[in-house]
Formats: C-alpha cells, sequence, structure tokens
C-alpha cells in the first residue's frame, strides 16, 4: 500500500536482502539467523526471495542495539513481546478512553435535556400511596 505521495507504506516489503542488511549494518547471515530464530517475519516474493519492510528495518536495528548492549536472544526475544503487549495495552487503552469519553458526552448531552424539559414547578413531588393522600401547601412569597 502506498502513501498519497508514491512512497511505501512501513509495511511494504521492498527491500531485498542484500540490502535491507546494508541498510542495518548487519550480514546478510545474520538476518536469515534472525528470522530462524522468529525474531523477524520478512515478506516472501512468488520465488521465495525474501523482502524486508521499513518496520523490519527498525525491528533490525532495535535487535543489533540490544544485543549489542549485552543482551541476549532470549532476552531481546522477551523484550520484543513485551513491547508488543505495552503496545496492545496503549491501543485498548485509547480505545477505552475514547469509548469513555463518548458516553459522558452523552450523559451530559441527556442531563441538558432533561433539565431543558423539567416542569418550572418548584413544588416538591407529591408521593401517593392506596390508603393515604398528602397536600402540600406553599406559603406565598
Amino acid at each position: 500500500m502506498s502513501s498519497p505521495f508514491g512512497s511505501p507504506s512501513p509495511d511494504a516489503a521492498v527491500y531485498v536482502i542484500s540490502v535491507a542488511a546494508e541498510l542495518t549494518g548487519l550480514h546478510p547471515q545474520t538476518l536469515r539467523a534472525y528470522e530462524r530464530m522468529g525474531l523477524i517475519v520478512p515478506g516472501r516474493t512468488g520465488g521465495g526471495g525474501r523482502r524486508y519492510s521499513h518496520r523490519d528495518l527498525e525491528r533490525l536495528r532495535e535487535i543489533a542495539d540490544l544485543t549489542s548492549a549485552g543482551i541476549g536472544i532470549e532476552g531481546v526475544r522477551r523484550i520484543m513481546a513485551l513491547e508488543l503487549q505495552v503496545d496492545a495495552l496503549r491501543a485498548r487503552n485509547e480505545e477505552l478512553v475514547a469509548e469513555l469519553d463518548a458516553v459522558r458526552r452523552g450523559l451530559a448531552a441527556r442531563l441538558a435535556q432533561a433539565r431543558a424539559q423539567a416542569p418550572t414547578n418548584k413544588l416538591p413531588v407529591l408521593h401517593q400511596s392506596a390508603t393515604q393522600s398528602v397536600v402540600v401547601w406553599r406559603r406565598p412569597g
């Protein structure tokens, strides 16, 4: 999918492995190893060639940064899984905040409507039961 200006979307798999390796500073064998480990899943052409997206390149750079900081592959895998979980929770939180805002706006509108339709009579509401009646008198002034 392209943007209106003709550049590919961040998820468009457009980079061959040699270009992806050059852009990330990693060896093509390292990219293949990360794929075998399940850290990255590049797109494939009809002939089976790997194609990497901009988002894949960002992920590869992040993996390289973490491993160069001394974090092992299992640690990298766990960090990336937690980042995905955090992203999902943020998205869900945004949905809930939007839903709460919509409910608050709806309640405010209903309250305003109810106030506009309320009778102007200031007498208290009278309650009647089957056995008795109540009359409320109000002094003028």
